[in-house]
């Protein structure tokens, strides 16, 4: 274990290079949030580009209505990104006419509570997790923390695409997390966030990881959630003691971002890595491939230069 003076010092480089906050992104709110601990969950699509959606929450049941919104922008400062527009007063879901099709031939999907496709071709689908948990494995303190949230989505073709790579860092003291989020090819990326990481744009996405039975309890536990990077769309994520309960290396990491515009969100699961041996053939040849990656993923980003 290292020294205390060399623990501040990586935690300082860390911050100062990835751009890292060490709150909780929790005042980010997609255009594409439903509601929250939603039961129940039905979707229906007709040809006009409307959805409606059905579901139990906070004991009563509501329909609301989406429409005029599908896919994404790329980031551009000044003008908006897709969004949808709301009803949630129920009305007209009575004669509400179902025209969607099953969901044989879009793409998997996390978190996936139900999906279909429109008359012409787009897809609609609502997803489900818990995207406000607190950092380092801590408990939700309120509800809202604790809340699995609803989100939907309207989209054609490929959805984005969220790319997570690992390796070791500081000479192999800590795991680490490198990527890049894009969509048709494009960065993902927002313009202003609060100091604590939180986008206060359409366009800005945090990237919420998950560790999987790790010193923080059995089962998947947030480590931590940050910013991908303007203009490049690239993150990166080190294993540091930032507190005396960190880091939350587990047997598996799961990186997880609300998906660009209105597109579905996307999530991505990789193993984690055994302690680093600077006397195993394998893990330094590993080390030097995955350097290579980030060499190439990063080569335009000025803050994931860590190795």
């Amino acid at each position: 274990m290292p020294d205390r003076s060399y623990v501040a010092k990586v935690i300082f480089l860390a911050l100062a290079s990835s751009g890292l906050a060490l709150v909780a992104a929790t005042g980010a709110t997609a255009s594409q949030l439903i509601d929250r601990n939603a039961t129940g969950v039905r979707l229906a699509a007709n040809s006009k580009g409307e959805a409606m959606l059905t579901y139990q929450a906070r004991g009563s049941l509501h329909h609301v209505r989406v429409w005029g919104g599908v896919n994404a922008r790329p980031p551009v400062a000044g003008r908006p990104q897709v969004r949808l527009a709301m009803d949630y007063s129920g009305k007209g879901w009575q004669t509400f006419k179902n025209e969607c099709r099953p969901y044989n031939n879009g793409p998997p999907l996390a978190f996936l509570v139900t999906a279909c496709q429109a008359p012409d071709g787009s897809y609609w689908a609502l997803q489900a997790w818990q995207r406000l948990l607190p950092n380092f494995g801590a408990a939700p303190r309120s509800a809202a923390q604790g809340a699995t949230e609803l989100h939907v989505s309207h989209w054609t073709g490929l959805p984005g695409k969220l790319e997570v790579w690992t390796d070791w860092v500081y000479a192999g003291r800590y795991q680490h997390l490198f990527g890049r989020l894009t969509y048709n090819g494009q960065p993902v990326y927002g313009f202003k966030s609060t100091r604590q990481g939180s986008p206060r744009d359409d366009y800005g996405r945090n990237i919420y990881i998950d560790t999987f039975n790790s010193k923080y309890g059995k089962g998947w536990k947030r480590e931590n959630s940050f910013l991908t990077h303007n203009p490049t769309g690239v993150f990166c994520y080190g294993f540091y003691p930032f507190t005396k309960r960190s880091p939350g290396t587990g047997s598996q990491y799961r990186a997880t971002v609300i998906g660009p515009g209105v597109t579905p969100d996307l999530s991505v699961t990789v193993r984690g890595l055994h302690p680093y041996d600077r006397n195993n053939p394998a893990d330094v040849a590993y080390e030097q491939k995955q350097n290579q990656i980030q060499d190439v993923v990063a080569a335009a980003d000025k803050k994931c230069k860590v190795h």
